[in-house]
């Protein structure tokens, strides 16, 4: 089922005006989860970052031990001929994807080069700049290298963030706030996460439980590049209480501004709105 409408799928060479069927029952990413994606957007005539996505979702795939099969470069110019049957008004999600077909020894390690590959694209709208997020804590953590593929964009990750949005829908709220393996910040269910406070920008710095998104970077090198102080580091629950401004990042809605985290509320501020400001005008000046 899509999220969005207007699907078209790539697969096997060919572009598909439907939500096609790609994966069978015994494909190792079927009944293991050996399944990795990434997430780009087409927004008014321009894909920012796009070859940065493709290049992670090769690095996800090796990092699941499945072997990637179509280059970066190869991967933009597929994606830019399947834009190209949309109109231009409308707002793309861009998601390639990888997964193993075959395991070999006891089927649980992926075979090398056995891998499909599909990208789909859907006309999901970006969402309004006013509407705003509010969060809440999960009992739910963030998972360690030493024990998930959290250096991947791995579909197996997303049922734990599921769980982190459900039991948060169910407190009233719109998203969690999830900590780390120490109990600090490490983003929401679905975006990482930015404070403000008096006048400066901090974001938890990357310690291998989540990963440093491609957006949450180009806000920081934007934002940087205008004057502003941004700060990688850690932040605890109490840091975001005492928040000026807090807003989220990712590559769906690029910035979500939050208006509450349990009691305490936020208005939707200046540099929360600058950030997007930056956003767009960087994407439409490349």
């Amino acid at each position: 089922m899509a999220t969005g409408s207007n699907v078209r799928t790539f697969f096997e060479g060919s572009w598909y005006s439907e939500d096609k069927y790609v994966m069978r029952a015994a494909d190792h990413g079927s009944w293991l989860g050996t399944s990795v994606f990434d997430g780009a957007r087409y927004v008014d005539g321009v894909a920012p970052d796009l070859k940065a996505h493709c290049d992670r979702v090769n690095n996800s795939a090796e990092a699941m031990m499945i072997t990637p099969t179509v280059s970066s470069e190869k991967m933009v110019e597929i994606i830019m001929d399947g834009i190209n049957k949309f109109k231009s008004s409308q707002a793309v999600y861009i998601r390639p994807m990888y997964w193993a077909i075959e395991g070999g020894d006891l089927a649980i390690v992926p075979k090398k080069g056995l891998t499909g590959f599909a990208i789909c694209l859907e006309d999901i709208p970006m969402a309004d700049s006013n509407l705003a997020a509010t969060l809440t804590t999960t009992r739910f953590r963030r998972p360690v290298l030493e024990d998930n593929v959290v250096n991947a964009k791995a579909g197996c990750l997303y049922p734990n963030n599921a769980r982190m949005l459900a039991e948060a829908r169910d407190k009233g709220f719109s998203n969690a706030l999830v900590a780390d393996i120490m109990g600090n910040v490490a983003e929401t269910a679905t975006a990482n996460i930015f404070i403000v406070k008096d006048g400066e920008i901090f974001t938890p710095i990357p310690n291998g439980t989540f990963l440093a998104g491609i957006t949450r970077n180009r806000h920081i090198s934007n934002l940087t590049a205008d004057g502003y102080k941004v700060h990688e580091k850690v932040i605890s629950f109490k840091d975001v209480d005492n928040a000026d401004e807090v807003f989220m990042s990712g590559n769906m809605m690029k910035v979500t501004p939050v208006k509450a985290f349990n009691s305490t509320n936020y208005q939707i501020g200046p540099i929360t709105k600058k950030t997007r400001e930056l956003y767009w005008d960087w994407a439409k000046s490349i």
